[in-house]
């Protein structure tokens, strides 16, 4: 009987745990979102996220980027085509290998990275403001062992850097 209390517990723990992350996700999203309003008119959160990835990596092939993103190489290549038009991303032949293309920002496709990503930690920083002293650090100590059991590398701690993953 005490197992199967215990287990119950456990179980509404994780219940717990996961409605209180899922709620945070939704936060999260929503402070994503906001941050790409001044740019919404010619980038999307996925789109966006391709430009993270270029930003943290560099020159890039297509196929090499759609794993990162886990994408598929047609639809990546859409998004690339949409970045390119406008004027975010470009494509050059790679000098070690001519056969080769590499995708890269542009220096306003770097802009543009700056730009949503001071806006969203600017955003978070003034909801983490909010919490007491306490709080933030059960916050540090819980999103740090979430984070690590989602083997989710550390998130960069200044503004000009950014998740290899893309997620900021």
């Amino acid at each position: 009987m005490v197992q199967r209390e215990s287990r119950e517990g456990t179980l509404e723990d994780v219940d717990a745990v996961t409605r209180e992350v899922l709620t945070a996700s939704r936060l999260l999203v929503a402070v994503s979102a906001r941050s790409l309003t001044a740019v919404e008119d010619r980038v999307t959160l996925p789109q966006f996220r391709m430009l993270i990835v270029l930003s943290t990596r560099g020159a890039t092939k297509l196929v090499a980027l759609a794993e990162l993103l886990q994408v598929a190489p047609s639809t990546a290549m859409r998004m690339v085509d949409r970045l390119i038009a406008t004027g975010l991303v470009d494509r050059r032949v790679n000098p070690d290998n001519r056969r080769e293309t590499l995708l890269r920002l542009t220096p306003e496709g770097r802009r543009t990275v700056e730009e949503v990503t001071a806006r969203r930690r600017t955003e978070i920083a003034g909801i983490v403001g909010r919490m007491s002293p306490e709080q933030r650090r059960a916050l540090i100590d819980a999103l740090g062992a979430f984070n690590e059991a989602g083997a989710e590398p550390p998130a960069p701690v200044a503004d000009t850097e950014v998740s290899p993953l893309g997620w900021q």
